[in-house]
């Protein structure tokens, strides 16, 4: 399957979304957002053993990375899955990168090379 690497533009778009999903708790939270149609920040506080404030610093970073959005209503803060976001993710970056090593593993093992020998499979 022939891809093509991420120009200039794109890389700005996306590098922000994975540097915000690099982080284990960041990680966890857009999981537990993604989940559901839509979470109360109460209900995402719960699950982990931080503070309130630590938990909204995370949730700021996903929120500027664009990954979320948040809507408050009345005393509640609801978050939601920005689509968009994971479209880009996907069509842009994942798909390029696993095309990439799924054709340099096939092309290498059929070498009898083994993956161990090319850089991108170290």
């Amino acid at each position: 399957m022939a891809v093509r690497p991420l120009d200039a533009d794109q890389a700005v778009v996306v590098a922000p979304m994975f540097k915000a999903l690099g982080d284990p708790v960041r990680l966890r939270l857009m999981s537990m957002i993604a989940s559901m149609p839509e979470i109360r920040v109460c209900d995402l506080t719960l699950a982990f053993d931080l503070s309130g404030p630590a938990i909204s610093h995370y949730l700021k970073v996903l929120r500027e990375a664009g990954l979320v959005d948040a809507d408050r209503r009345g005393t509640w803060v609801w978050y939601t899955v920005r689509p968009e976001a994971f479209r880009q993710l996907g069509a842009r970056a994942c798909s390029t990168r696993i095309g990439a090593v799924t054709s340099t593993r096939s092309r290498c093992w059929s070498q009898r090379a083994g993956p161990h020998h090319h850089p991108m499979l170290r």
